[in-house]
């Protein structure tokens, strides 16, 4: 297509090249004959009605001679280089500009009539029968006393305007050429601007319709071929993100399947050919079930992410009071709360904070950061839950002062089994599917989760919700 395109843009400039010089060569020519030879007959026919008017009448009215007549007659020969005749309407030559007098053989024109004109006052042609090449011919009438005595006919060859009709000719052709070499601009700017960034984007297409969707080019324009670049490019460059996170997604849960089917198959084969013995089966059937429960949260967050995900899913709005949602949530960690003496401080605003939202899925957004917090949260330290009031919004705060989350990671956090090193070290039962859960529901609310860390300091994860005022109620 790259190739077609260009051939057929050259190909339109040669058509047109030569078309104008088909256009120069005639519809130009023959217009410009025309107008020289129209041009050139009112030039003589000015002459010739002076000629009329004056010498030729004064001859006429015998006031002047043969002689002084023909010596006018020889002068604007000269001047217009043209032959001048004074002719009787009989057809017999009185003078001839190009010729001695003959008073005693007199030239008589075979067939002459004054009429050939039709209606002007030239004609082109031999001038019946007179000159062996096309001829320029100018009648005039000498008249008196409202009586034609004769013609005052000026001559000049039809080479003479041709001549000067090709003159002009090359000067049309020399203009068509300078505007033909100066269209070759619109040809540089239709190759620079134009072919060879589609010409980019037709390869880089092809690289993409290949698989190769890391292929990057660029196309230094500001106007729409540039703007559809960019748009490839950007398109390319999510299918690509795309298909890594697929990618990733899938190495994460082959990983984070296999692991716990590697153990469960190993301990059950150990127990099975007798490495385990028969008295120690009850804890290894436990750390079976603990995994298998693994794989069952495993399981329940991806159907759980994928529900989530799902276009147009609908909401169980209602109103409740989120601070007694919290503090329901927060009791049910007060087993291992005291096992490892970390305390759980809730500074709520009023008795009674109402807001708008699913209750079921912002009770696993509390249950799902508290969990992370005491996760990452050291022995014998504090978890601070807040909740405040802005605007028409209730901000809910998640704050422990546990490990961090190291600043390249922050950004991370929300992606599907995302475990920072550390995390990956204090804690091997996590999916990493826990914040990708909250940062779905809360967008689904069309509310905001936010997060801010400093490593070795705590974590504090900052959402919103829809406010209900008492006075609704």
């Amino acid at each position: 297509m790259r190739k077609t395109l260009y051939l057929k843009f050259l190909l339109a400039y040669v058509i047109f090249g030569f078309f104008g010089f088909v256009a120069v060569a005639t519809f130009v020519y023959s217009m410009t004959l025309e107008h020289l030879k129209r041009e050139k007959a009112d030039s003589l026919y000015r002459e010739a009605t002076l000629v009329a008017n004056t010498y030729a009448s004064d001859l006429y009215n015998n006031q002047a001679s043969l002689d002084a007549v023909k010596t006018q007659l020889d002068v604007l020969d000269t001047y217009l280089s043209s032959t001048v005749w004074i002719i009787n309407p009989s057809g017999r030559i009185i003078l001839d500009s190009s010729a001695p007098v003959e008073i005693d053989n007199p030239i008589i024109i075979e067939n002459f009539d004054p009429t050939v004109t039709a209606g002007s006052y030239y004609t082109v042609g031999n001038f019946f029968q007179t000159f062996s090449e096309e001829t320029l011919s100018v009648f005039a009438p000498i008249t008196s006393h409202f009586k034609v005595n004769g013609y005052v006919v000026i001559h000049t060859p039809m080479t003479t305007v041709e001549n000067s009709a090709n003159s002009l000719l090359n000067i049309s052709y020399i203009l068509l050429i300078i505007m033909l070499l100066l269209s070759m601009i619109i040809l540089f700017f239709f190759t620079e601007m134009v072919y060879i960034p589609l010409r980019k984007i037709t390869y880089a297409t092809e690289q993409y319709a290949a698989g190769n969707m890391h292929y990057e080019f660029q196309v230094e324009s500001e106007d729409e071929m540039g703007y559809l670049a960019a748009s490839l490019s950007y398109m390319a460059n999510e299918i690509a993100k795309s298909e890594d996170n697929q990618k990733k997604f899938i190495a994460n849960v082959s990983h984070d399947f296999r692991s716990p089917l590697t153990s469960i198959k190993g301990y059950l084969e150990a127990m099975l050919d007798g490495t385990i013995p028969p008295e120690i089966h009850e804890k290894y059937i436990q750390i079976v079930l603990n995994e298998t429960e693994r794989l069952t949260k495993l399981t329940n967050g991806l159907l759980q992410l994928n529900n989530l995900n799902t276009k147009g899913m609908l909401l169980n709005r209602s109103d409740f009071d989120i601070n007694q949602m919290i503090r329901n949530t927060a009791a049910t960690f007060e087993g291992i709360c005291q096992n490892r003496l970390i305390g759980i401080e809730l500074v709520l605003t009023g008795e009674q904070l109402t807001v708008n939202a699913d209750p079921d899925k912002i009770q696993q957004v509390l249950y799902n950061l508290l969990d992370n917090a005491i996760k990452f949260s050291h022995n014998d330290s504090i978890i601070k839950i807040e909740t405040t009031e802005k605007s028409s919004k209730v901000l809910v705060s998640v704050k422990d002062n546990g490990i961090g989350i190291p600043k390249d990671s922050l950004k991370l956090i929300w992606d599907r089994f995302y475990k920072t090193d550390l995390s990956r070290g204090k804690d091997k039962k996590g999916t990493g599917l826990g914040l990708s859960i909250v940062k779905e529901i809360i967008r689904t609310h069309g509310e905001n989760v936010n997060v801010v860390s400093t490593e070795g300091v705590g974590t504090e994860f900052i959402f919103t919700l829809s406010k209900v005022d008492d006075d609704d109620d």
